[in-house]
């Protein structure tokens, strides 16, 4: 949650927080995003996405659902890739409860958002609730990309609210009329989302650290994909992180020992050394 400041702690704010910008960003001392352009970006990933939603009408009507039990998870549940996983499960004649399981473990990821959110948009305690419902892969990461609080708030709820309407509108549609689309993976429909996800991801990966990072998530999703439940291989992903931090702490240390011995005094180097080294 937040941390709630008086007014004299907003006054004494520092110039970051003046005008906006996020402390310990990047880009949070320089000037603001036009509103017009996060907007735009936000309108292009919602609509991208959005349009989706046809697949998932189109999947889960031929899974068996009906046009009500449809409508009910977009409008629910809101977690794209954990309605796919469940409506894919029972197409394959999986059980009920596996399949919700499945899709549950897949929407964990979204509490995680929630925690670096909750610090990011820092909205008022009456609105968290509802925006918690809007908290998912696409606006977490519009928001993300965002140099200013105030753009970031305005990146979550235009790329929330386009995103949420038209899902629904194109699962509706979807669903109503899944005999006369056909087969969704002809039309490419369910990579959409994946797609618009991961153009949004790439431009991110700047440092080793995080490349490393995210190639080891990708070999350890679809490596585990063919043994695991649905949603699991997505949970277990993100071991990335603490296993590529690891080896690269084991790394850092190995090479100040071996900086230290080649010294004739012995000393080492400095704990930030390796980080004011590290390969941008």
């Amino acid at each position: 949650m937040a941390e709630q400041k008086t007014p004299a702690d907003i006054s004494a704010g520092t110039p970051a927080d003046a005008a906006g910008g996020i402390p310990g960003r990047v880009g949070a001392d320089g000037p603001e995003k036009p509103d017009s352009a996060v907007v735009r970006d936000a309108l292009g990933v919602g609509i991208a996405v959005g349009l989706s939603g046809f697949a998932f009408g189109v999947t889960s009507a031929g899974s068996g659902l009906t046009v009500l039990q449809t409508c009910a998870l977009s409008l629910l549940v809101f977690t794209g890739a954990s309605q796919f996983a469940l409506v894919g499960a029972l197409a394959g004649g999986g059980n009920p409860f596996t399949a919700a399981a499945g899709a549950f473990f897949l929407g964990v990821r979204n509490a995680f958002y929630g925690l670096r959110l909750s610090q990011l948009l820092a909205l008022p305690r009456a609105v968290r609730p509802f925006a918690a419902h809007w908290v998912i892969d696409e606006t977490t990461a519009v928001s993300l990309a965002q140099p200013t609080r105030r753009a970031a708030r305005i990146g979550f709820t235009v790329t929330g609210l386009s995103l949420y309407v038209l899902w629904n509108l194109t699962t509706l549609l979807g669903a109503l009329g899944a005999e006369a689309i056909g087969d969704t993976d002809v039309w490419g429909l369910d990579a959409a989302g994946p797609a618009v996800f991961l153009a949004l991801l790439a431009p991110m990966l700047r440092t080793t650290t995080e490349r490393a990072l995210a190639a080891v998530a990708v070999v350890l999703g679809l490596g585990l994909l063919p043994v695991l439940p649905a949603g699991v291989p997505v949970l277990v992903a993100a071991l990335a992180a603490p296993a590529v931090l690891y080896a690269e702490g084991r790394t850092s240390a190995s090479k100040r020992a071996a900086r230290a011995d080649a010294r004739p005094d012995g000393t080492q180097d400095g704990p930030h050394d390796d980080t004011q080294k590290e390969d941008r």
